[in-house]
Formats: C-alpha cells, structure tokens, sequence
C-alpha cells in the first residue's frame, strides 16, 4: 500500500466518524442550521423584509416565508447581479453558477464563500465514505477524470461567473492535481465534440482509476476510447475502478455501461445541483443516497400531488414519509430562501435519512391526468431490458394526444438502442405492464379505452446527440428531459427518427 492510500484510509476513518455524529442526530442537526441560517441573514435586505429577527419556529418561517421559485425570487438575484451587498446573504457571493432556465432565460445562482466549502466538502466526502466502507483506496495513486464544463470565469459587479462544474475544477486539492485530467486548456474548450476527442488523445495511454460525469457524457468518452482502440474500457483502463456520476439515474445506462467497459466497475451516486449539494450514495450494498444535514442547507418537503394547491403543507425532516413523492425546498447559506428547486424525491430510508431523486416536479406526463413521473418510466425501462436483453444509449417520453387515423392517444416512448431487445414486442409489452402497475391513473386509462398501449419511434444512432447539437446543449451538466407534457422534445427528435412507431 502506498503512503497516499495509506492517509487516505486514516482520513476517511476520521471524516467517517465525524458524519455519524450528524447522521445520528438528524432533527436536532436540521434544527440547528435552520437557526443558524436565520442569525446570519436576520439583517440582510431578505431578512428584514421577512422579519427573520422574529422567525423562531419553522411554523413561523412558513408565515413570513413563501415558496418561491427563481423567478419569484428573481427582483432579489438582480440585486445582487447589480452589485448589491447583503441582499440575500452577508456581503456578495462569491460566484455566480450561471444556467439556462425555461421560463427565465439566464438564471444566475448565487454561491457563496459558505456554500462552495460545503460543496467541495460533499464532494471529497462521498469518496471517503467509499474508502471507508470498501478499504479500497487504491485508485487514488492512478490518474482521474471529471467531465465538466470550462473552469473560465468573466467578472460581474466584483462576482465571478462560471457553470459549477467549471467553479469546482477550481477546488481541486493540491495533492490530486497531479492525478487529475485533462489539461487546464482542453478543460476550456468550449465545443463539446471537439473537447472529448481531445480528452480521448490525453487520457488514452494514461493509467486512468476514477472516471466521473453525467452518465450519457462519459458514454460518448469511451464510445470514442472504444472507437480509437478497438478495446473494452477495462482492458484498456485496466486499474479503473470508480465511476462517479449525478445528474440522471444511471440504471437505464448500466447494461451499455458495462458492455463498453467489459466488466462491473464500483459506482457513486451524488446529488449536485448549482443551489447546493443535498445527498451522496453512501454504500455499494443499498440503493440511495444519504440526505445531507450538516451542510448549511435547511429541508422542506411538500407532497408532489398537492404541490400545486393553494397554500400545499410544508413539512421538515421528522415528519417524512417513505415511498412518498415529495417537492423539495430548501433554504441555504447561498442564500436561498424556501426554494422550490424543482426535484422531486422520494425517501427510502428514515435511519439514516436516505433518498432517491424521482423526477422534476415539472416535468411529468398529466396530458390524461395520469401523472407518470421519471421514476415509473426508468424503472419500467429497466424492467423491459433486462427481461430482452437489450441495451439503449438514450430514451425521452412525450404524449401523443392527436394521433392519425382516429386512434387513440398514447405515451410516445422515443428510444436510441445501442442493441435493440430480442422481442420487440415482449420489450413493449413489459413497459406497458410496468408503469400501469405502478401507476393506477395509468392503468385506469388503459383499462378504460382512453389510452392504447404505448408506442415506441427507434431514434437512429447518436441521434440525441445530435438532437442535443441542434438546440446548443451537447456535452456540460447539459440532459436529455426524461419527460415532457408537450411535444416539444419528441417533435425536435422526429429528424432523427428511423421508422414509423412500433
């Protein structure tokens, strides 16, 4: 063993101890940054405008402290843009993560001196945690990767702008600069495509041992390694051992995963967004992800389906449910306040706090009332795979609701396989049955003749890619949306369609 995996082993035994004394002190731990947020805030424009000098209850909070999305909160962010201090938070952020949005065109999310240590920290954590639940330390002797966005910043107003992932390359400790790849200036290449056939001439005679990024991204990497070499993953990279990712759920990518690579690799799965980083998977042997607590970020829940009433319930941490879809709020030491990120989750464990993110709280599909979410339609997905043996690089669900011919309306399953299923029909067949069992709307539009069972259009190779090129989102934290309620995506994609429905 060397003397880094070594010290890597003793400091992941130490960070180990100090999560469990948070872990082991859930509400209290919540209810200390809850009080610690406020105190902080309490003379910020924010605060005085919501009287948090006489918040000291989350009854209160929910009185004085509305829900409210970017937009909502949008008059305080142009403030802080402006050049303003202590708007949201004390003084000025020291970044700004800026994203596209749907409705806002630019949203720009404040990051803080606070937020960012705490972001950094979760992502050092989750890897730790991984050294101390395997003893598997080796990897950290090898070269690592993170695809991610360019680390260039310009400079509003005293705050730098950046995409996240390029404000984290900022973050890396000293001591794995020398194992982290690629080069500073293939890091800043803007041009998706040509940054990873770049990356693919760096890394290919490197010995690479931890390779992280949104799952479809790090498809198209070793698509490209594959390509080049005419070697599997693991025969080339033959110490990788760790593959981190976030984003997306991995499980529909898992069987084309593990044929590019040639064997099962270890994964971590993490929850980053720009507003903060909420959870990490915290064991190779349960599904998961474990709620973070101690990080300066404030939890709310509301039910899904009651999110869009008037006034919906608000509930914190003790009062979770399992199995419940669930609209997570959250307030922060970036500043945000009882914000509707717009995730839904749903938790799988209570001690510890554990959850699974199941879909945005916007997109769905309700065109028929049925409200099928992401969860139900990755895990029917998984189901009809494993069950045909089929293999898909990328997948997108829409409503038909005016279908030719007089037919009935149905769910529009738009699907690139990578190896189509041995019995097309049986793959249909087993998607259908899967979301009407877990969804009853569904099933009862079925069962009434409302719906037909779905369709599947076959998208032609590399063709979300090139759907994604189109619209200027190929490559970064950029994703294909799992679901619309609209035909947007589906109609986009009909360019690269290879057949009429099945």
């Amino acid at each position: 063993m060397s003397l880094k995996s070594f010290a890597a082993q003793i400091f992941a035994k130490n960070i180990a101890k100090k999560t469990a004394e948070w872990v082991n002190n859930p509400i209290q731990t919540q209810e200390k940054v809850f009080q610690s947020l406020l105190a902080t805030a309490k003379n910020t424009d924010f605060g005085k405008d919501h009287h948090f000098s006489n918040i000291k209850t989350h009854a209160q909070f929910i009185e004085n402290v509305p829900i409210r999305d970017y937009e909502e909160l949008k008059g305080y962010v142009e403030k802080v843009v402006a050049g303003q201090k202590d708007v949201l938070w004390p003084g000025k952020p020291a970044y700004f993560a800026k994203t596209s949005g749907t409705t806002s065109g630019v949203k720009y999310i404040p990051i803080t001196h606070e937020s960012i240590k705490y972001q950094v920290e979760a992502s050092r954590n989750a890897i730790l945690n991984y050294i101390h639940e395997t003893g598997n330390a080796d990897f950290v002797n090898g070269k690592m990767i993170f695809l991610q966005g360019s680390p260039e910043m310009k400079e509003k107003n005293g705050i730098k702008i950046g995409r996240l992932s390029g404000i984290s390359a900022h973050y890396v400790p000293n001591y794995l600069q020398k194992n982290r790849l690629p080069s500073w200036e293939t890091n800043c290449l803007e041009d998706w495509d040509t940054k990873v056939n770049k990356i693919v001439e760096e890394t290919v005679n490197e010995n690479m041992t931890v390779i992280a990024g949104i799952p479809s991204w790090v498809q198209m990497y070793f698509e490209k390694l594959n390509k080049k070499t005419d070697k599997k993953i693991g025969d080339l990279f033959k110490n990788f051992q760790l593959f981190i990712y976030g984003g997306v759920n991995y499980e529909p990518y898992r069987a084309k995963f593990e044929n590019l690579i040639g064997r099962r690799v270890d994964s971590i799965e993490l929850f980053p967004a720009s507003e903060g980083f909420f959870a990490y998977q915290n064991s190779q042997k349960e599904n998961g992800m474990l709620l973070l607590l101690n990080s300066g970020i404030f939890y709310e829940f509301v039910k899904a389906d009651e999110f869009f009433v008037e006034n919906p319930k608000r509930i914190t941490l003790k009062d979770v449910e399992l199995g419940v879809n669930y609209v997570m709020i959250i307030s922060t030491n970036a500043g945000l306040w009882a914000y509707n990120l717009g995730d839904t989750v749903q938790f799988i464990s209570l001690k510890p706090f554990k959850i699974i993110v199941s879909g945005r709280i916007k997109h769905f599909i309700s065109a028929f009332g049925e409200h099928v979410i992401g969860k139900e339609v990755e895990e029917a997905m998984k189901q009809a795979i494993e069950a045909t043996d089929a293999r898909i690089n990328e997948f997108t669900v829409a409503p038909q609701i005016n279908p030719e011919e007089k037919e009935l309306p149905y769910h529009e399953w738009l699907i690139e396989f990578e190896r189509p299923p041995s019995d097309i029909k049986k793959f249909i067949t087993i998607l259908d049955e899967s979301l009407q069992q877990q969804n009853t709307y569904y099933f009862d539009l079925i069962e009434g003749k409302i719906l037909q069972t779905l369709k599947i259009t076959q998208i032609k190779k590399d063709g979300f890619q090139e759907y994604m090129k189109s619209i200027g989102k190929l490559g970064g934290q950029n994703k294909v949306q799992r679901l619309s309620n609209d035909r947007k995506v589906a109609d986009g994609l009909k360019s690269w369609s290879m057949m009429n429905n099945s």
